[in-house]
């Protein structure tokens, strides 16, 4: 019997401001972008037998829904993490074959993972009629990094990549998963991503490290502060207070989320006020705490930042994503892009024997059915 396939896709995600606050109940600023997986889905007559096509990898997963276990790395625990955690809330699905592609960057810290898992749950909620809403497939998907992946991320990822809305980026607080849409339009200027392409080993193994130090410096503030359960619950002036308790290293990993967190309130009016100039000096100011507080920036994203500051045309420049490689983000005047992309990748394949990838993204909506 011939199947009906279902097409769903999902974005990449960029976020203006707000770096590594999102697992410590703080505030984010991304938006969904045009740089989509999608994936074909459709029932396969098989009680428990599924099949996934990675089509850009031309690799192949086959599995049982009834045992199946994490493997050692790769896009199979993405996507198995996300038919568990579905089972997990009540999904009953029989056998189904899947084939997805995608032109996310991987490694970029446009997000690949969460566009994969979201446009992925997206299509199984619609094949199997599993009624779940938004929330319960961003839970999911989330889960699925933490449980079948293995890094504990937080929620912004697979958020922006379901919620996200045309020309609009989100405000969210992580901590009551409420959220307002603020119209992205910066006049004369637009956004320009520029790749590294490189992706330093530490990332995973340093993105748990630095989520103990924040959890560690909860433990002690909670000390002198009972009422604090997160980084969220904590002002400037306590942990200026606890300076002489705070381990420095601990110190430096808290002070980043508690003025991150500030840094993003503050992006917010100025988009509203249309200073460009304003959020350009708070996104160069996230770049230099994730640089020497948070400490997972780069040689080479540091290198690009630097290059973006003596010039007038460029408001604002910094590291986007987990760190240790990936994109910068930047805002610079439409009419410069060009020439710039080619001064910074001449200088850039000069000093590390690297080529630069350019991306001028648009904002776009986030995970949905394709037509």
């Amino acid at each position: 019997m011939e199947h009906a396939t279902v097409i769903t896709q999902a974005p990449g995600r960029i976020n203006i401001i707000g770096e590594h606050t999102d697992y410590n109940n703080g505030f984010v600023l991304p938006a969904a972008i045009d740089k989509k997986t999608t994936v074909w889905l459709k029932k396969n007559d098989h009680p428990s037998r599924c099949k996934m096509t990675a089509g850009n990898l031309q690799e192949e997963l086959v599995f049982d829904l009834s045992n199946f276990q994490p493997k050692e790395n790769g896009w199979e625990n993405y996507m198995m993490g996300v038919v568990h955690e579905l089972q997990k809330i009540g999904a009953k699905f029989s056998g189904f074959d899947c084939e997805f592609e995608g032109d996310v960057p991987i490694g970029s810290g446009m997000s690949s993972s969460a566009s994969l898992e979201c446009s992925l749950a997206t299509g199984l909620n619609q094949l199997f009629n599993l009624g779940f809403d938004k929330w319960q497939l961003i839970k999911a998907c989330q889960m699925a990094e933490h449980n079948f992946v293995g890094i504990k991320c937080g929620i912004m990822d697979q958020f922006a990549s379901t919620m996200g809305q045309k020309d609009q980026v989100m405000f969210l607080d992580c901590r009551s998963l409420e959220f307002e849409y603020f119209p992205f339009d910066l006049g004369d200027y637009q956004l320009l991503l520029l790749n590294t392409n490189v992706s330093h080993s530490l990332a995973s193994s340093e993105y748990n490290t630095r989520r103990a130090a924040c959890e560690e410096g909860v433990r002690i503030l909670q000390t002198k502060f009972p009422t604090v359960h997160s980084l969220r619950d904590v002002s400037f002036e306590m942990l200026l207070q606890m300076a002489d308790v705070l381990p420095s290293k601990v110190a430096s990993r808290c002070r980043h989320v508690v003025l991150e967190n500030d840094r993003v309130q503050m992006a917010t009016k100025a988009l509203l006020n249309k200073d460009f100039k304003q959020l350009g000096q708070l996104i160069y100011k996230s770049h230099f705490s994730l640089q020497k507080d948070y400490e997972v920036s780069c040689p080479e994203l540091d290198y690009l930042v630097q290059h973006s500051l003596d010039k007038d045309y460029i408001l604002g420049s910094r590291m986007m994503g987990g760190g240790f490689g990936g994109c910068t983000i930047s805002i610079i005047e439409k009419e410069r892009v060009a020439s710039y992309i080619d001064l910074i990748s001449k200088s850039y394949r000069n000093q590390f024997g690297v080529d630069l990838s350019p991306y001028a993204v648009s904002i776009e909506d986030g995970a949905g059915l394709v037509d």
